[in-house]
């Protein structure tokens, strides 16, 4: 048993990590009571994490070839606890979301380094089972966040779903102290500094001008200069691509059509199946009444669906054109995304959303398993750890900017409904709707006119959902027919067979530099 404790130590910072992207979800309407907070601080607080997984993902990895992976590691396990215990003791909204960017900063060095300690760790038999429980972990996490969040939310407070990650990260630390080799460090690898604060700075720009747009809408010269400033970043970034001598992205890659599908499908993918879920959480809870565990379970038929449909079909679409499978799985999830957004009207409650998770986890279910696999089988070997960390950098930025983005729909939707009820404050309310503080507005409200209020309150939540479910079924199927194009000539992935099968189930199998390819 001893020779798996450097498996243990890893895969508990990955389920950590994991587990705090979705985590938040449920507990939104409650942070936002407690913190008498705004809206666009309610987003922050989901994309400050997700935005600085994102942004550094590829820097941190270069730094552990400096470092070692082992104290890259751990060090961001030391980062992650603290930031972890300022986001639970947080007394307001500007706090927390300094410390989920610094939780997530910590995150993105641990996920960077899991590969290279596990394939430092195994060889032969032992490394394909040791990534194949990786890799279930790793699955596992994403479904049973929203659970977690709910339970600790509910029966204790939400800030619990930070604080439970300090006796983890003190144990991992400890075991990974005591299990995980020292490898040498290979000094070869330059961190590009200059790259990562314009790529960060850009991502974090378009973020901000998405989230400022509920205040100061799109045109509006505040919104505007925000844009334009993203894009002045991001022909910096470009700049310093071209002529750095270790990129943090290697431009060339742009002109690989098959490889550029492969990113579109990971930007795609989260945004049009995951983000949507936060406005789903603040209807269930703030408007329908539900409780934070009843409302996580509801997201149930989605993760089933897409472990049934990994399990039982992934492992037959290994030896298929790529493009095909992540194509069509994107055009279910634009379905599921258009079928929900059908469903929920009018006095529409939580059975509404099922047909749609279950469409959207069919499609998920299609379209992940093989997407590593086909970014780096559309690059030179050399080139494949970057393929790899590039589209979970795009995942990462898929999930932030569709929070940012659909939450500007939501609220504008449901300001255009308040106004139409002839009520006065119509922005106050309608934000108050999105941000999750429907209960306050409406205990707030004279006696007398609390009946209409609610009324307005419900049918301002259900168009503002049916928008965002809409974006993301149309944002789906367009990424479905790009990718269908753009991934034409991809071949069948042909790294099926790297390492040794160990037993039936979810396995990731590392390439020859680092990468990771999970085949169901």
């Amino acid at each position: 048993m001893r020779k798996w404790l450097p498996l243990l130590a890893v895969c508990m910072g990955t389920f950590m990590l994991l587990i705090d992207v979705t985590v938040v979800n449920v507990a939104l309407p409650q942070m936002a009571s407690s913190l008498h907070t705004s809206f666009s601080s309610l987003q922050w607080v989901v994309d400050a994490y997700a935005l600085a997984l994102a942004a550094l993902v590829l820097g941190t990895g270069s730094l552990g070839d400096l470092t070692g992976h082992r104290q890259t590691y751990v060090g961001g396990l030391a980062v992650f606890a603290v930031s972890s215990l300022v986001c639970g003791l947080a007394p307001n909204a500007g706090l927390l979301i300094t410390a989920r960017l610094v939780q997530g900063a910590g995150a993105a060095a641990m996920f960077a380094t899991t590969v290279a300690l596990l394939t430092g760790s195994y060889s032969g038999r032992d490394r394909g089972t040791a990534f194949g429980m990786w890799g279930a972990v790793a699955g596992a996490s994403a479904a049973v966040g929203p659970i977690i969040g709910g339970v600790l939310t509910q029966l204790v407070s939400w800030r619990w779903i930070f604080f439970v990650n300090l006796p983890v990260s003190a144990a991992a630390i400890a075991l990974c102290l005591r299990v995980l080799p020292d490898e040498p460090r290979t000094g070869r690898a330059k961190v590009d500094v200059l790259g990562m604060a314009f790529f960060s700075a850009a991502a974090g720009e378009l973020t901000y001008a998405m989230i400022r747009a509920n205040d100061h809408h799109w045109l509006s010269r505040a919104t505007l200069n925000l844009v334009a400033a993203a894009v002045l970043l991001l022909i910096g970034f470009v700049m310093v691509e071209r002529r750095v001598a270790q990129p943090l992205f290697d431009l060339g890659l742009l002109r690989n059509k098959p490889f550029v599908g492969v990113l579109v499908s990971g930007i795609a993918l989260n945004f049009a199946a995951f983000a949507g879920l936060t406005y789903v959480s603040i209807w269930l809870q703030s408007v329908l009444g539900m409780s934070p565990i009843e409302s996580g379970l509801t997201g149930l038929p989605l993760s089933l669906a897409t472990f049934v449909t990994s399990a039982g079909i992934g492992r037959r679409l290994h030896s298929s054109p790529p493009g095909k499978v992540i194509g069509i799985g994107l055009l279910l999830i634009g379905a599921g995304g258009l079928m929900g957004a059908l469903f929920v009207h009018g006095g529409a409650n939580w059975p509404a959303l099922m047909p749609g998770y279950a469409l959207i986890g069919v499609g998920v279910g299609l379209a992940i398993p093989i997407s590593n696999a086909a970014a780096m089988d559309q690059v030179p070997p050399h080139r494949r750890g970057m393929a790899s960390g590039s589209v979970r950098t795009m995942q990462q930025l898929g999930y932030a900017f569709g929070i940012a983005l659909l939450g500007t729909v939501f609220a504008a939707r449901a300001r255009h409904v308040v106004a139409g009820d002839g009520l006065t404050n119509v922005a106050g309310i309608a934000h108050a709707v999105a941000g999750g503080q429907a209960p306050g507005l409406l205990a707030a409200a004279p006696p007398d006119g609390r009946v209409a209020l609610d009324s307005t309150v419900h049918a301002a939540a259900v168009s503002g959902l049916q928008s965002v479910l809409a974006l993301s079924g149309i944002l789906g199927v367009l990424a479905g027919l790009a990718v269908l194009a753009l991934m034409r000539s991809a071949p069948a992935p042909e790294h099926a067979t790297i390492g040794q099968q160990p037993a039936p189930g979810p396995t990731v199998l590392p390439a020859a530099d680092g990468p990771v390819l999970i085949k169901l």
